[in-house]
């Protein structure tokens, strides 16, 4: 059995007790059994230096003081360079953007994927709604990834040519992915729920040499036949050479003019690994694309490799032997951390479906079914289990879950109470805020360290993030803007079709060249803990205080009545300041006057009086990006008078007729 890592502080919570209370305590043992302990005694005796393995904030300060020894120690803990890096030959350029990490070194990420292969657990297990779960074995795995490389090889696929996919979260997305990597193509990916117009406008600006597409697939018990979108798309790319066909809906089809899954994986074969410099393009990512086309966001092989093996080794304390999921979409940058679990040596559950099918309880019951250690989810998700009031932890048998994680949005600490009550006093919740950006996290969590109910535990390994006033000093206490002062071997290598790198500055180095801006609102408190408050350009500035949408969220998100909600601060042209709360009820209730006057009420006391909204109005719904984000900025640019068309993108929302509501009403308050 291995020693216990924490424990529960308390019983059942029914109310904050204090501004954060504890919620789960690091046990001494369970702290020098993690990872980035064992790491931190092997840095300290080789390198001489006085560093507590247990003493997180030590830790951090040699890793953002010393970034050079820092990344190549890890390169080299972590088995992605097979012999150590001199110190002056690890950031040879060090300002942002544009530095310069590891120019001599070569790696192949998909060869670091693939080179913890065994027989003692499986490298997948994939889960569909319609379907029992099947394992793949590391074995097959390979030989698929090398059957795939080889057809793309055989189809002229060269070295930076794109490999784009059109799939859902299964293991045919994983072979592809490793396929393509694996020779030296870029990967790029979208999700089969988005629209046609949405995927060329990501696709088409790449300019892919394959496509692999499915026919179709299965959300919320339904079937979605993709057949005519893939048609569309085969269409409109004409860079794409071969379309290979993944079957789904349709097994016995395979389009004309299309090569079959089965036969591009036919000839089951090792891999053969290009060696690749550290910083060649492994994928492109998109941006939200809310208000213009998707900026395609280009990392590296090298960069993405290190970072995954800290953020998931270091920090998660993932390793072989640990089953790990986190419910994605290809579209989302999750889905590529979840599938570099592999570079860990852990099984990845790869799950292809809805994520509170048949009933809202589903991850916990498939962490349940596959044994799953690590369960990744978005903030929304626990909210709903929060406001459904199931109790996953007595109705299912979690015993092997260790870490839940979530991301996408802030967790309110309504929710983080309801883990410890609801699921389990011992797990470790792990709350982390990063981005697509990165392909990784800037604040996020340790197992030294406690866990406090709404707040994030510290800034990451490596990353020296600090929250900045309008003047550009640090600030402790008060809300600031996330910063990042040094680079990150994951930064984006460049933005693609911006050559000359002006959209890349914009997007991230304005107003302080040199100094990465996020676009969060950060508090960093006094006991080192951070509390990410909602985008700063969504901000609620009223009579010159502001506020993170999140803290409004927090508190509404409580009332069993509201299914979803959106908070805007419009300010107008003649000076004046309107803040509508709109909230979408669920089945059954009624927003009352009575109800209305309870939101108020919470929000002035739980937030501030100051940002009690103006309106409380009922829509239909709530539109977010495609990675669940609240569509916030643009639907302010509506209210501000921006024509539709330049406000919002559609492709870019999950649910594009719910804006039509927001239009409208900002055409009936005259908004011009």
């Amino acid at each position: 059995m291995p020693p216990p890592r924490g424990q529960w502080q308390g019983a059942a919570v029914t109310a904050d007790t204090s501004p954060a209370p504890v919620l789960w305590q690091p046990t001494q043992e369970g702290r020098e059994a993690t990872r980035l302990a064992a790491f931190a005694r092997e840095v300290a005796a080789r390198r001489g230096l006085d560093l507590d393995p247990t003493d997180y904030d030590a830790i951090w300060r040699w890793s953002v003081d010393h970034l050079d020894q820092f990344w190549a120690d890890v390169a080299v803990w972590s088995g992605v360079l097979p012999e150590r890096v001199p110190d002056d030959r690890v950031l040879t350029r060090r300002g942002m953007p544009g530095a310069e990490w590891f120019p001599d070194a070569t790696v192949n990420y998909a060869e670091q994927a693939l080179r913890h292969a065994t027989d003692e657990h499986p490298a997948l297990i994939a889960v569909a709604e319609d379907a029992e779960p099947v394992e793949v074995s590391w074995a097959e795995l390979r030989a698929q990834v090398g059957a795939f490389a080889a057809t793309l090889r055989r189809l002229g696929v060269q070295r930076g040519d794109r490999v784009a996919a059109y799939l859902p979260n299964v293991p045919e997305a994983v072979v592809a992915f490793l396929g393509a990597a694996s020779i030296g193509a870029v990967w790029s990916s979208c999700a089969p729920d988005f629209g046609t117009r949405a995927v060329l406008d990501r696709f088409a600006q790449i300019e892919p040499t394959v496509l692999v597409a499915v026919d179709g697939y299965r959300f919320n018990g339904k079937a979605h036949d993709r057949r005519e979108v893939v048609g569309e798309l085969r269409a409109a790319l004409p860079t794409v050479r071969t379309t290979i066909s993944v079957p789904r809906l349709f097994p016995d089809e395979v389009p004309q003019g299309a090569l079959g899954w089965a036969e591009a994986v036919a000839d089951r074969q090792d891999p053969v690994f290009e060696a690749l410099p550290f910083e060649h393009p492994l994928w492109i990512v998109y941006s939200s694309g809310t208000t213009g086309l998707p900026k395609g966001i280009v990392h590296g092989h090298g960069g993405v490799a290190l970072e995954e093996h800290k953020q998931l080794g270091l920090h998660g304390d993932v390793g072989p032997g640990d089953r790990f999921y986190w419910y994605a979409s290809t579209a989302w940058i999750m889905w590529n951390i979840a599938t570099s679990a592999l570079l860990r040596g852990a099984t990845v559950v790869v799950h292809d479906g809805a994520p509170a099918y048949p009933s809202v309880d589903a991850q916990f019951a498939l962490a349940a079914r596959t044994g799953i250690t690590y369960l990744g989810t978005s903030a929304g998700y626990l909210i709903a289990c929060e406001k459904a009031g199931i109790r996953p932890g007595e109705t299912h048998d979690l015993s092997a879950l260790r870490v839940i994680g979530s991301t996408g949005s802030p967790l309110p600490a309504s929710a983080f109470h309801w883990v410890y009550d609801a699921v389990g006093g011992d797990v470790f919740l792990s709350s982390a805020s990063g981005g697509t950006d990165v392909a990784t996290g800037f604040i996020g969590s340790t197992l030294l360290l406690p866990v406090t109910a709404g707040e994030l535990q510290r800034p990451m390994l490596g990353v020296a993030a600090a929250a900045w006033n309008e003047d550009g000093e640090p600030v402790v206490g008060e809300l600031g803007e996330l910063v990042i002062t040094e680079p990150m071997p994951s930064m984006p290598l460049y933005f693609w079709n911006d050559p000359d790198g002006t959209r890349y500055r914009e997007a991230y180095f304005e107003p302080w060249p040199g100094v990465w801006r996020h676009g969060d609102w950060m508090e960093v408190t006094e006991r080192g803990t951070c509390v990410i408050t909602g985008r700063s350009d969504s901000t609620l500035n009223r009579g010159g205080v502001r506020m993170g949408t999140a803290d409004i969220y927090a508190a509404v998100e409580s009332f069993p009545e509201i299914a979803d909600c959106v908070v805007l601060g419009v300010e107008q042209r003649d000076g004046g300041y309107w803040m509508p709360l709109f909230v979408q009820m669920a089945p059954g209730a009624e927003l009352t006057d009575e109800l209305t006057g309870r939101i108020r009420a919470a929000i002035r006391s739980s937030a501030s009086p100051r940002h009690v909204p103006d309106e409380v109005l009922v829509a239909p719904g709530v539109p977010h990006t495609r990675t669940g984000k609240r569509l916030e900025v643009p639907l302010k640019r509506l209210f501000q008078g921006v024509p539709p068309e330049k406000a919002v993108n559609p492709g870019a929302v999950d649910d594009a007729s719910l804006v039509e509501h927001y239009v409208a009403l900002a055409r009936e308050r005259g908004v011009r």
